[in-house]
């Protein structure tokens, strides 16, 4: 995917929160691209000093270009954008961020139309094969973390990123906000992972007022830490939700923030459906290939609801989750492909089978997911 971006615009971006293995793809990308070019480290003191001039530094090179951590050097931007409108293009750009709110503000102004966006997650239930599930579900899809030698090592793993997401991570981004305040908004989130959000209930409780809890939201949205799913706006006559439902984006950092130290702790735990849930809607979503705006829920204030609603151009199809063995159609579900003109209505499962439902329904193992369920596209 990158290298097919990289072929068709003169700059690629490469988001995704740390160490989610950004710097390994593009070292692996800029070995693949061959001789030539540079690889800019933007926390290495030395680079950083190469770059003092960026001009001088930038336009003798050909190649391939990395600036990784490039939200460090927002006023590189500038020189992008005439470098990349050079004749023949005898340099591409490939950038990396960790914080698409700084980024994407900074490429608007300097490389519209220059620049493709590309966000790099976790492992996924296809890179690890569907026997690993479980295992992806409980640790979540940071490389270190998913790979540790045991249960331990990789829980003190996530700790660990938590403590430096907090304390060092963010205020590199410009953040001013007191990581204890954040560390504690972080916490209220994971208790109220996949839930619609109420910034009334975490205003009153953080004794802030709702806008701030909402920039606070936006920060580790923007950051890549935390998941807003948006609501669908049906032309009905039923009175529809409106807010966002948030997750935690990554489930062992979920976890982790519950302070869940292993699987039977997370079977124990109140928050296990919605945490499975979660995991499941975040799979199914990257295994159909749905895009930023691609994605939502739907939910009535009589009480039909539908967990994801795929939309691309005029096709929808709906999503429901269900850690179960033997799920079953429910009222909600005929009446949102009815409302709703879904095409299929998928219910994910935790058993190991797939099998009709209904007309247009069907249940489909989490495990199953790569074989029986297929890409938008």
């Amino acid at each position: 995917m990158v290298e097919d971006l990289l072929r068709q615009f003169p700059v690629v971006a490469l988001l995704g929160t740390r160490q989610v293995g950004k710097s390994t793809l593009a070292r692996q990308v800029f070995e693949d691209a061959g001789g030539g070019g540079a690889f800019f480290d933007l926390e290495d003191p030395r680079d950083v000093a190469a770059l003092a001039e960026p001009m001088l530094a930038l336009e003798p090179l050909k190649g391939l270009v990395v600036l990784d951590e490039i939200h460090r050097r927002p006023d590189l931007f500038p020189a992008l954008r005439v470098l990349a409108d050079r004749p023949a293009r005898p340099a591409r750009f490939l950038v990396l961020g960790s914080a698409s709110v700084s980024l994407l503000r900074q490429s608007a102004e300097s490389l519209a139309g220059r620049i493709a966006f590309h966000e790099l997650k976790g492992f996924s239930v296809a890179d690890v094969g569907a026997p690993n599930a479980e295992r992806l579900w409980i640790r979540g899809g940071f490389p270190s973390s998913f790979l540790a030698g045991s249960e331990s090592d990789s829980i003190r793993w996530r700790e660990a990123f938590l403590r430096s997401f907090l304390e060092h991570d963010l205020p590199g981004f410009g953040v001013t906000i007191p990581s204890a305040t954040l560390g504690r908004f972080w916490s209220m989130l994971a208790h109220w992972h996949g839930q619609i959000w109420n910034g009334a209930e975490f205003a009153r409780s953080l004794a802030v007022s709702e806008s701030t809890v909402r920039r606070y939201l936006d920060l580790l949205d923007a950051t890549f830490v935390v998941d807003i799913l948006r609501p669908w706006h049906a032309n009905s006559s039923k009175r529809q939700v409106r807010s966002p439902k948030v997750f935690i984006a990554d489930s062992g950092l979920l976890h982790a923030l519950l302070g869940l130290q292993a699987k039977e702790d997370v079977e124990r735990h109140p928050k296990l459906g919605a945490s499975w849930e979660g995991f499941a809607l975040s799979a199914v979503v990257r295994r159909i290939g749905a895009r930023r705006g691609e994605a939502h829920f739907w939910a009535t204030h009589a009480g039909a609801e539908l967990d994801l609603l795929a939309v691309r151009g005029q096709r929808r199809l709906g999503f429901e989750f269900k850690r179960t063995a033997a799920p079953v159609a429910t009222k909600s579900m005929h009446i949102a492909m009815a409302d709703l003109g879904l095409a299929e209505l998928v219910v994910v499962h935790a058993g190991s089978h797939s099998f009709p439902l209904a007309k247009g329904i069907r249940a489909v193992a989490l495990q199953r997911i790569l074989d029986d369920i297929a890409p938008l596209d």
